[in-house]
């Protein structure tokens, strides 16, 4: 069985992090990125986990998990060294329905977080199923010289002009050849220029050329 790739919206939503230590301290991190609110049980914690609940940006519950944490819970995440905790928390997960991973133990494990390139509205993931995440991080280094910032800044241009391509022209089969025809413009070499402006001119005449 391969896994099913999927985006999700943390956004406000509850996650629980088992862990005190510095793997979790990385997830924490991460999770923050994407507005995700974030719960860590654990007795001790990283000094950067300990000033973030401090802050108030997490909420730290300083004792060993039991099962009512899971309460409420959107995803969680299993950061310890021990494969008897780990596993003992992923059936309680499962049993519950919470999509569940736990670090570095992939048959404990719902998902896997893939190693990602992301440049503002545009993310590429790479994913070896957890077999291999140091060839995925090889990949996501290869790929990060290729996928320059310029495509994050087109594709944000491309969004904008979608929603005004959107209300403008009523038929399906039109809107798919302009959008064609934008994501096969050359204009990477100006954004890559700083020409943003002659960028957005060269798609604008590209539109207005279905729009008269």
């Amino acid at each position: 069985m391969h896994l099913f790739p999927i985006n999700i919206n943390l956004h406000n939503k509850q996650c629980l992090v088992i862990g005190g230590g510095q793997v979790a301290g990385r997830k924490i991190s991460n999770l923050l990125l994407y507005g995700a609110i974030i719960t860590v049980v654990s007795p001790g914690a990283e000094k950067e986990i300990a000033s973030l609940a401090l802050q108030g940006t997490i909420i730290w519950i300083q004792r060993n998990f039991v099962e009512e944490d899971l309460r409420d819970k959107f995803l969680v995440f299993i950061a310890t060294d021990d494969n008897n905790i780990n596993q003992y928390i992923s059936q309680l997960c499962q049993r519950k329905g919470i999509l569940v991973n736990a670090v570095d133990d992939p048959p404990n494990c719902d998902f896997y977080v893939p190693a990602v390139v992301r440049r503002g509205s545009l993310t590429v993931s790479i994913s070896t199923e957890g077999k291999s995440p140091l060839m995925a991080k090889k990949l996501r280094q290869e790929l990060e010289k290729i996928i320059t910032m310029e495509y994050g800044v087109l594709v944000d241009i491309l969004g904008e002009q979608r929603e005004i391509i959107k209300t403008r022209i009523e038929d399906i089969e039109t809107r798919q050849k302009i959008f064609r025809e934008l994501v096969d413009l050359d204009v990477l070499e100006l954004l890559a220029a700083g020409e943003e402006e002659r960028a957005r001119e060269r798609i604008k005449e590209c539109i207005s050329f279905w729009l008269d």
